[in-house]
């Protein structure tokens, strides 16, 4: 009888543990082939206890895998693609996952800047910038520029950094600090995926009413942009024109600028941008498409700086990104993960709002692009935070205990994410 029972409890404990594990398949896809992604290696890694990695496996021939998974708790799925990471969330009940990977160099032909955008205000602390640059990765086929040189910038040498993000295709911004690199020049250590990646910058100049700018650019440039309240004064080369963005503000604009090229311009005067009045004109623009602000800007002959020839029309790249610029937005940062992995003072909540020039908090008007409450971009957003951890990990650039500490801070806000997507 006793041999019964102990047969009866070990089946029981058998069909429970049976119960609570589960396999989970998946394919890989290497989108720069169409084909199968052979031999790479893929994680299952824990949501708990500080995202332990739990098991491995190598995708066969097929681009095919396939995982035990110990518990019916939510995990991540890691695929490392020629040194880069890419992850999919395993929620409980899921039994299979496609994982997309692009191949990766160094220097992908195909990646331009479509806009570079400099938005200058000052007062009397000194010359704040937010630069933002939209950078276009139009590879075919379709491949990863990611390096230790990934996306170049040139910045003035006295500038000081206040704020850094950068967003992916389809994703949330995260933090992302560029790599000084001597005489201006500093390297983005983020991979510039098929489609659109942003950067951002927010930085501060010394200041004594005027200041020249020399920018240069590290790749081909469709349009590099100054703009600056109407109360400032800018002068410049003729490559500038003042260009029909919005009345609220003044903008100058050179197209087709190339690496060899050093346009300097100088800007005096102190003066803020109107920013609900940009962001009521931006929001109008990215949702219809709409002139009439930067007609009404073509009319004022008598605008600051406005003397170097007739305006132009608002090319496709600025009215696509009018909203942006306008509304003094900086991208809005995955609040926990930028404070608890990078260790910024920045007290922004994802969904209320984002950092402006010297670390301004700005409300996000109703309406903007990137919502806290879109589960999904945020979870794309904490993608990328895990790429940059593996990454600055491979680099040698975290220790083991820090490594540690910040996979811990990043399950925390994982969970967080993860069901809100699934309620």
């Amino acid at each position: 009888m006793r041999r019964i029972w102990n047969y009866c409890a070990f089946a029981l404990l058998a069909v429970s543990l049976a119960a609570q594990a589960a396999t989970v398949t998946g394919d890989v896809t290497d989108k720069t082939t169409n084909k199968p992604a052979a031999g790479d290696r893929v994680t299952l890694i824990a949501l708990q206890g500080g995202m332990q990695d739990m098991s491995q496996t190598t995708t066969d021939a097929h681009g095919h895998f396939s995982l035990d998974v110990p518990d019916n708790n939510t995990h991540l799925i890691r695929v490392d693609h020629q040194k880069a990471a890419y992850f999919e969330p395993l929620t409980p009940g899921m039994t299979h996952v496609n994982i997309t990977v692009y191949d990766v160099g160094a220097k992908v032909l195909g990646v331009t800047t479509e806009a570079d955008v400099m938005r200058v205000e000052a007062d009397p602390q000194g010359l704040q910038v937010v630069q933002n640059y939209f950078v276009k990765n139009a590879s075919n086929p379709p491949r990863t520029q990611f390096s230790a040189h990934a996306f170049d910038v040139y910045l003035p040498p006295d500038a000081k950094i206040d704020a850094a993000a950068a967003m992916g295709p389809g994703g949330m911004p995260v933090s992302s600090s560029p790599m000084p690199q001597g005489n201006g020049l500093y390297s983005f250590v983020f991979p510039l995926r098929p489609g659109e990646t942003r950067f951002q910058l927010s930085y501060t100049l010394p200041y004594n009413g005027s200041y020249k700018f020399t920018p240069r650019v590290a790749m081909p440039t469709e349009n590099l942009a100054v703009m600056m309240p109407k109360s400032m004064s800018f002068q410049g080369p003729s490559a500038f024109q003042p260009a029909n963005v919005d009345e609220s503000a003044q903008t100058y604009l050179a197209k087709n600028v190339q690496p060899s090229q050093i346009l300097a311009f100088t800007v005096s005067g102190t003066g803020e941008m109107p920013r609900d009045s940009g962001q009521d004109s931006g929001q109008g623009a990215s949702a219809q498409g709409d002139n009439g602000g930067g007609q009404a800007s073509a009319a004022a002959d008598d605008r600051p700086g406005g003397g170097l020839g007739n305006p132009i029309d608002t090319p496709d790249p600025l009215q696509k990104y009018k909203y942006w610029i306008l509304s003094g937005l900086a991208l809005l940062l995955v609040v926990a993960a930028a404070f608890f992995l990078r260790g910024k003072p920045v007290e922004a909540v994802a969904g209320t709002g984002g950092i402006g020039a010297g670390g301004r908090v700005i409300p996000t008007p109703p309406g903007a692009p990137l919502a806290g409450g879109n589960s999904g971009l945020l979870m794309a957003g904490l993608k990328d935070e895990l790429f940059a951890l593996e990454t600055e990990r491979l680099e040698g650039k975290l220790t083991e205990t820090e490594y540690a500490e910040q996979k811990a801070a990043l399950e925390h806000v994982l969970k967080r994410a993860l069901r809100k997507k699934d309620g």
